[in-house]
Formats: structure tokens, sequence, C-alpha cells
């Protein structure tokens, strides 16, 4: 367990908790009140709202002191109880930090906002800034989060007031605006370049408010190459919008989470929320987040081999497997997904790879838990298909259940079964399968397992050992060309690449232009992709695929084309959706080197009729 938060921030992933004003203001507390106030006339209230943050499992609670500063409080007529004020704010939030169960240590952030600079000097401001830190210090708060500030002037205003409490941790945070600038209109670099000389030094960098979640990710992306301190990110909840004299935040906590995803795989060290988010948005960042807490990456899991271990050149691509001696050639590559059965007999799966063997298909891919399901081992139907269909596997290898150990146990049992084709993917958080409460692993994602399993094609384990003979794996990664955020896709494409991924297998697309888009983007591609076809089956079926399959985008067309036969037969939905896929396949098949159909409802005859 981190004993101070500077520890924290370098030790895995830290969540602090949302905003108080906008949770004072759903609990009926309207902006005439001094919230601040609130610690010494309603300190129960104050406790609730922590409480409801605590019990979402944020490890930072945040004190009820964001303008608890002399001006501010001057307008309320209540100057003289600045400090005790700030002083309660602490002790509240230290005592709940205390008092939690949590197998973590619960830190207190001791909020210090903007002071309204008016005509005070900057040693009044000084002053004004020293007389908040020191009763939230003696109240016990374990570090002072100075947040919210407008401007880099600001900033070094806290830092330089800090020179004369050393032994203070804290950090300073900054609000951004489109366009990835400070309120003031300064750019990210100059906002997070270091602190001169006659400032101290912050444990961390910050940015806050402004803007949601989409909002903050540019700034992000560009912050965490221009600072080598530790990143907190807590974006507002999108943007307010006007309801019966209210100010509603629209984002849902399920949206929220996944930015905040975004953020902790760009390498942010802590995140949050600010106006607008919830405990119910805590709770869900909690559930996608912690579970990234154990391996940002792989790509740091690799050992560095031993001194007398070397390693071997990797069999060439066209000698490890059918597939690979294709894909080598840059032949037309034709797959059929099968999802694996509930249960544990596999006849049905068997019969139906035979048959696909037999009309022509190069290989079956077999999804590894698909959107968190739970099924029998991949792995062996992998096997069964590859000696009793003849015909290849295609194993989807999911990081989210199985530490590195375990992975690298399962990699090198394909290598004994003789399973040599594996598409590596991330996996879908357990929150959307039938077992919400099971716990993702995610020691590592889709890049590290490409980088390990290179590794293993050179003879060489995990831990830097020698392994003989080396694996013989052609190395397949997903790709989504629809992805919201494509700058981050093309990027961590290039990754995956870059840690040895030999092919791509894109998500599901019926947009053939945003698939033509996308690989323009990329440019000469060094690796085959191979496209992702799904038969519609019928409207409802497009309905579903569009609203509830993460990463699949069903355009505008493609849904009204199977809404106006809606009201027609199965068999005449069908068709068109057939249609829909051969016409896909011919808009892009120029661009690609192979498809993989999916079998609606393990319905082969559908994938046989696209190919045909």
């Amino acid at each position: 367990m981190a004993q101070n938060f500077e520890q924290a921030l370098h030790h895995g992933i830290v969540v602090f908790d949302g905003p108080m004003g906008t949770e004072l203001y759903r609990h009926h507390i309207f902006t005439n009140r001094c919230f601040d106030e609130l610690n010494l006339t309603d300190p129960a209230l104050i406790r609730q709202v922590l409480t409801d943050y605590r019990n979402a499992g944020a490890d930072v609670l945040t004190t009820n002191t964001f303008s608890a500063n002399r001006v501010v409080l001057e307008k309320y007529g209540i100057a003289d109880k600045l400090t005790a004020i700030n002083e309660a704010g602490a002790r509240i939030a230290r005592e709940l930090a205390d008092e939690s169960d949590s197998e973590t240590k619960i830190f207190v952030a001791g909020s210090v906002g903007p002071i309204p600079q008016g005509t005070a000097t900057d040693v009044e401001l000084e002053a004004m800034i020293l007389e908040q830190v020191d009763p939230l210090v003696k109240g016990g708060a374990d570090f002072i989060l100075f947040e919210t500030l407008p401007s880099r002037d600001a900033m070094e205003r806290c830092a330089r007031a800090m020179t004369k409490r050393p032994d203070v941790p804290f950090a300073v945070s900054c609000t951004v605006i489109s366009g990835k600038e400070s309120a003031s209109g300064e750019p990210i670099a100059r906002l997070l370049a270091p602190m001169p000389e006659d400032c101290a030094t912050p444990i961390a960098f910050g940015l806050n408010c402004g803007v949601g979640p989409d909002g903050i990710l540019e700034a992000v992306e560009e912050a965490v190459h221009v600072t080598t301190l530790p990143l907190i990110v807590q974006p507002n909840a999108g943007t307010p919008k006007g309801f019966e004299g209210r100010q509603i935040y629209y984002c849902s906590p399920e949206y929220v989470a996944t930015y905040a995803m975004r953020f902790v795989n760009l390498g942010v060290a802590a995140v949050g929320g600010c106006c607008g988010v919830t405990p119910e948005h805590i709770r869900e960042i909690v559930k996608m987040v912690k579970p990234l807490a154990k391996g940002r990456t792989a790509r740091t899991a690799l050992k560095a081999v031993q001194p007398e271990v070397e390693e071997k050149p990797e069999t060439p691509l066209s000698d490890r497997s059918r597939l690979g001696w294709k894909i080598a050639h840059r032949l037309w590559v034709t797959t059929v997904e099968l999802v694996p059965p509930r249960g544990y007999d596999m006849s049905e799966t068997i019969e139906k790879s035979a048959k696909l063997h037999r009309f022509g298909i190069d290989a079956i891919n077999i999804p590894d838990g698909p959107r968190a399901s739970s099924r029998i081992s991949p792995l062996v139907v992998a096997q069964k298909i590859l000696r009793e269909a003849n015909i290849e596997p295609i194993l989807h290898f999911c990081c989210r259940d199985r530490n590195l150990i375990g992975m690298q146990a399962d990699l090198l049992g394909c290598a004994a079964f003789g399973i040599r084709n594996l598409l590596f993917v991330t996996g879908d958080p357990p929150k959307l399968g039938h077992y919400p409460d099971a716990t993702g692993v995610f020691d590592t994602d889709s890049i590290g397992m490409c980088a390990v399993q290179r590794r293993l094609n050179r003879g060489v384990d995990l831990g830097g050992q020698s392994i003989d003979p080396a694996t013989q794996t052609v190395i397949g990664v997903g790709l989504d060309p629809t992805s919201l955020d494509r700058k981050r896709e093309r990027e961590r494409f290039k990754a995956k690449i870059d840690a040895g991924a030999e092919f791509a297998i894109t998500q599901p697309v019926f947009d053939p232009d945003a698939l033509l888009t996308f690989l323009d983007e990329i440019g000469d591609c060094p690796i085959p992709i191979i496209a992702g076809i799904w038969p519609l089956a019928s409207y409802r079926n497009a309905e579903f695929m569009r609203n509830e399959v993460p990463g699949v985008v069903v355009p505008d067309a493609t849904m009204n084309r199977m809404r106006a036969v809606s009201k027609q037969s199965k068999d005449d939905q069908l068709k068109v959706g057939i249609d829909i896929a051969r016409e896909m396949i011919e808009a892009i098949k120029s661009r690609i080197n192979g498809v993989q159909i999916s079998a609606p409802f393990g319905r082969v005859e559908i994938a046989m009729a696209v190919l045909r």
C-alpha cells in the first residue's frame, strides 16, 4: 500500500472523487449560499456527499473548501471564519477516509480554488493562499490541490507560495477550453512546462473543468508528451443544458468512464470528475479503470533477456501455418467467425467448421468471451476444430481474464496443440456481460501481448528465459476503423505493428466509406487487413448491432434499407442483409486482403451465401 499520495501516483491508477458544488446543488443547496460555510453549518450534508464518493470507490476525497478564501468569504461577511471553515472541511474528509475499510489508503486533497486577484498584490495573494493551506493541513489533508486555475501565472503563484511550506506536497490543476488552451489562451506546452527556480515543484499537474471528456481528450494527448510529472485528469460530465431553471449534465456514467479508460491508456496517473460528475460516474470509472492499474501496457512487462540467452531467428511467416503462407504472399483470405457454445457439447461447432472447410473457407475465427460472455474455453474449441474438422482456427486471445503468467502459459499451450494463428484483443469490460461483478485482470493489452508473443517466437519468455523450441505463431490484432477517436486508433494500430502484429481483422464494417477513409489515413499499411463483415439477419438484428455492440457503427443508410423491409418476412430481410454485405465487399475488396464473415446466430449458411 502506498504510504503517501506521491507514491500512489507512481504505483497504479488513482481515482479522484467528483465535484462538491454540483452535488450540493443536486441536494437542493442553491447558488445564493456559501457552499464552503456548510462545513460548519451542515457538516452532515458534506459528510454524506463525501461518503457517497468514498462508497463509489474513490481513492481521493476532496475537501469542500474550493472557495474558502478571504476574498470570497468577505462577500458573505464570514471572512473571520476562514480558518474554521478550512480546518473543518479537511477534518470531515479525514474522518471519512480513516473510517474506510478499503484495502487501499484513501487520501484527502485540500481543495484551493483560484483567488480573485482584484487589486491585491502578489505578496497579498500569496498570504491568502497560505492562510487557506495551513488549516487544511492541520485538519488532515494529505496534499493540497490547487484546482481550476485559469492561467500559468496563477499556477506559478501557487507554486511560489508553497516554497514557504516545503514539507507540504501539492498539485496544480488548470482549466482547459476548446482548442487545447487555457481560459487565458495559453497552450498546453506553456501550462505544463517545468516551474521556474523561484517556485516549488508540484508532485503532479492536472487538467480539470472547462470541457467534457471528449473536449479534454485532445489536451490530454498533448499533455502526456510535454510533462514528466504525473497527470491528473478531471473533466466535466459534458456541457450542461438548461432545463426548467436547472443546469443538467447529460453524459452517462458509461460514457465518462470510457473516456477515463482512454486517459489511462494514454498514461494518465489519476482520473476523476468535475462539474456534473456524480458518485454513479465515479463508481463506473472505478469499475473500468481499476483493472488497468496492474499494468497500463504489456510493453513494460518483458524482462531483459538473461545474459546467456540469445534470441533465435523467427520461423518465416509463410512456414508457420497455411494462413501464414497466404498472408505472407498477400493472397485473398476468407474466414468465418463461430462463437464457442455455452455448454461443452462441441459436435455442432465441429460439424459447421467441417462444412465451411468443404466450402473452401481458409480458417475459422473463434472469439474469446465476446461481450464479456462466459463460454467454453476457446482454446479447447480451437484444438477440436483443428483436429476434427481439418481447418485452421484463428483463436482470439483476450487480455481481460488472465494475468501475464496465465496468458504465457496459454500461449505455450496453443503452441503445443499446433494452434498457430492468434488474434490478440484487449477484451470488453466484464460489466458488458452477464457477470458484471467479475474482476477484469488487464495485466496488459493487445499491444503488449503482441510483444510477448513475438519474444516467444524468438525463443524467449516473459522472464527473459530461453524456451526451446520457439513458438511459431502468426500474430493478428483487431482494428476499429469507425472508432470515435480515430487518431488514437491509428496510433494504437501503429504500436501493434511495431510490437509484432502481422495481420489485422477489423470490427464489423457497415460503411465502406468509413473503412476506405481510415485506410487512406493509415497510408501504406505494412500488414494485410482483413475486413469484418456482418450480414444483417433482420432489422431487429441491425438495431442490436447499432445500439448494443461496442465498436460497431451501422450508418443511417443501412438502417433505412433494413427498416424498409422490416414488415416483410425474415427471409426477405435476410436477403437484403446479404445483399448489403456483398455490396460492402465489392466496394472495399481492392483495398483489403480478405474478409471475415460473421455467422449470425451460428447460421453458417448465411456466411456462405455472402461469399457465394
